[in-house]
């Protein structure tokens, strides 16, 4: 299983999440905070941030011109 927690994980993760509402029309921001070692987690954490509200996207994506 992949780590997701740590930063390469979390940057995949950050991927996924925008690629999957961009595809549903929404535009999503996903950021990345480094929250350091946690002793239960023997190791660093890196957290994702995103501008949803309850797991749903908050903006239409861009008509884009054609």
């Amino acid at each position: 299983m992949a780590d997701l927690c740590d930063r390469d994980g979390a940057n995949r993760l950050a991927g996924k999440i925008q690629d999957f509402w961009r595809k549903r029309g929404f535009d999503v921001v996903v950021e990345m905070r480094e929250e350091g070692f946690v002793s239960t987690m023997r190791s660093a954490r890196t957290d994702l941030r995103s501008d949803m509200i309850n797991g749903m996207p908050t903006r239409a994506a861009a008509m884009e011109a054609g």
